[in-house]
């Protein structure tokens, strides 16, 4: 796999402006930079000597300055149903999870947003350690370059959700440009509306993305119906509330127009029972929203279990009965640990 340069300049951390300005000084024209970024994203170029229709002189210099990899893997793994998933490590020694998830021609990953998480969900792995930092814009956008590199030559990234590691509204600002970079022309390309930002639920950042009306889609993670059980479990919750989160929705489907997707982890003999699945339809029912149901994946070291299969079916029913627009997700990548946290606390074990 490939490695990181400890000395150079990332260059997916620097300003459009400011490596125009490089390459002026050393008399090159601005256009070599969308050449030097459709070497990097469309052609999935790993090295800048790979970069042949640039002048000898330049790549040298570019590989004198720039790096293209701040990472290393640490490490790779990928299961049956074709989920892959790399625990990246970055300079500063810290690590981090990035996931590509295969459903017919469909190629989406999950990236993450922090290292660690200050949220503090009661059943997720991430969370057990707190946050450490913000990732940055040009980390954010390398965890895309890294799963793309995953792909088949005549594959390509479809869909981004930026809901592995970290809440992204508490990094907005590089989340965003990343997510810039991403939607670009001399970036990947990927429309908004195939992009998803979940929180656990800001409502003020709920409230600026909906100003900034970005077209990406919002998941809201709300996995309880009521502020005692979400208190449990969300521990965040205790500062805001289901019904300030539930009106920042709101108010983002009502300036972008674009439907907002709920989020529900189902807990055997904490969340699933036929009470909870008729105060979700409460909550839901006249909100024009998706609601997706995830039966849990364990984790070691929690005591959270996923709830059988007739459990399951029981708290469909009840949703489906009351009309609700609900999906139940399909369990992935659970052989790789692909849950949020998981590959990065066993590497820390």
């Amino acid at each position: 796999m490939l490695e990181a340069s400890n000395c150079r300049v990332h260059i997916l951390e620097i300003d459009a402006e400011l490596f125009k300005n490089w390459l002026t000084i050393h008399k090159e024209r601005a256009f070599r930079s969308n050449q030097i970024f459709g070497w990097i994203t469309g052609k999935r170029a790993e090295f800048f000597a790979e970069m042949t229709n640039l002048p000898k002189q330049l790549r040298l210099d570019l590989q004198s300055e720039y790096e293209i990899w701040s990472t290393t893997v640490e490490r790779y793994q990928k299961a049956e149903d074709g989920t892959e998933k790399l625990l990246l490590r970055l300079k500063d020694d810290n690590v981090i999870e990035s996931v590509l998830l295969r459903e017919g021609s469909r190629r989406t990953i999950c990236i993450s947003s922090q290292i660690g998480c200050a949220m503090g969900c009661a059943f997720c792995a991430t969370g057990i350690d707190g946050v450490e930092r913000n990732l940055t814009k040009g980390e954010i956008i390398e965890q895309m370059l890294r799963l793309q590199l995953l792909l088949k030559k005549d594959e390509r990234l479809s869909h981004i959700v930026v809901m592995g590691m970290g809440e992204p509204l508490a990094n907005l600002e590089n989340v965003l440009l990343a997510l810039n970079f991403a939607t670009s022309e001399t970036g990947l390309g990927i429309s908004a509306r195939r992009i998803t930002i979940s929180t656990v639920g800001l409502p003020n950042g709920i409230i600026k993305l909906a100003e900034l009306n970005l077209s990406y889609n919002l998941a809201v993670s709300l996995h309880a119906p009521n502020d005692e059980l979400r208190n449990r479990i969300v521990p965040a919750n205790r500062k805001i509330g289901i019904e300030k989160l539930l009106n920042a929705a709101d108010y983002y489907f009502s300036v972008t127009g674009r439907r907002v997707t709920y989020e529900y982890v189902l807990l055997s003999g904490i969340n699933d029972r036929p009470e909870h699945a008729k105060q979700l339809s409460g909550l839901l029912k006249k909100r024009n929203s998706l609601l997706n149901v995830i039966p849990y994946n364990p984790v070691n070291g929690l005591p959270y279990q996923t709830p059988d299969n007739v459990t399951i079916r029981r708290f469909r029913q009840i949703l489906e009965s009351e009309g609700i627009n609900v999906q139940f997700r399909k369990r992935k990548g659970d052989k790789i640990d692909a849950s949020c946290g998981q590959l990065r606390r066993l590497s820390q074990v």
